[in-house]
């Protein structure tokens, strides 16, 4: 299959590609500027510059292309513009698009499925209105709301407790309490479920791409400082101004999820090390 990818020197869209390409798909990369159509080549993907947030450039590029997956970050307008050109491009065939959300909509849930309401924190509101229309266009479309990811030294997980803010006794400060919950999922095991909804997928349908591995903040904070280290809670206020009230308010979320759907129907079987046996081996 040719398919076009967005986002694709991104965290999760490079594994993406390699995992495309590792599977035989060959792979169109749209991409912003010389520099990041470079590093796609490197991946073995024929790249293209443009505006992706150009529906009538864009639509040019879909066509000839097997399928599509959109991974690359942009505002609300510039989503718009791409299911425009997807759906100008692909309306009345069976070529899979694979569209990307996220586990925030869900809001707190200690059972997320995909029939659990839409709560979305004010960082992930802009998300519904795209979430339905994907999943009601008619398109062979499919939905993904990846948990947070991690991998590689790379995510929040890594960003926050590898690299997070010490006291002066040098304990890692916490998001919040630590009491809550995330959901998580490894990029590599992530990009297997992109692959098998582009290649399985019947269309219509929304994933959660969480491995079933839900540890609470505090529990990856101790895993990463490592026996010797020391943790400390923190005001949810105080995380507020220190990380912003939008991005904190959805890292303060209690959320826990498995990704049934996806395994029950496409097989997907997420295989990589947890997210606390990764911190824990750095």
């Amino acid at each position: 299959m040719n398919v076009l990818l967005t986002g694709a020197t991104g965290f999760i869209g490079e594994t993406v590609l390699q995992t495309l390409r590792g599977q035989g798909h060959d792979v169109r990369a749209v991409v912003r500027s010389e520099k990041s159509a470079a590093t796609a080549s490197e991946s073995g993907a024929e790249t293209v510059v443009g505006d992706i947030a150009d529906g009538r450039w864009l639509t040019e590029q879909l066509a000839g292309v097997d399928g599509a997956i959109h991974l690359a970050q942009l505002e609300a307008a510039g989503d718009d513009a791409v299911l425009d050109a997807v759906s100008a491009a692909f309306q009345g065939t069976a070529k899979p698009f694979v569209y990307t959300s996220g586990v925030w909509i869900f809001g707190n849930n200690a059972e997320i499925t995909e029939d659990s309401p839409l709560v979305p924190t004010d960082i992930s509101v802009w998300r519904l209105p795209r979430l339905g229309r994907v999943l009601g266009s008619g398109l062979r479309a499919s939905v993904i709301a990846p948990a947070p990811v991690y991998g590689h030294g790379k995510g929040l997980a890594a960003w926050l407790f590898s690299y997070g803010p010490r006291t002066e006794d040098g304990a890692l400060r916490l998001v919040g309490s630590g009491n809550q919950h995330w959901a998580s999922v490894h990029v590599e095991d992530l990009a297997d479920l992109y692959v098998a909804a582009l290649e399985r997928a019947p269309g219509g349908e929304l994933y959660i791409g969480a491995s079933g591995s839900s540890p609470t903040v505090r529990e990856m904070g101790l895993a990463a400082v490592g026996p010797d280290g020391k943790v400390v809670a923190e005001d949810d206020d105080a995380t507020r101004a220190r990380l912003g009230a939008g991005l904190a308010d959805a890292l303060l979320l209690d959320q826990q999820a498995d990704g049934s759907r996806a395994r029950a129907r496409l097989g997907w079987r997420p295989s990589r090390p947890s997210v606390l046996e990764v911190l824990g081996a750095r």
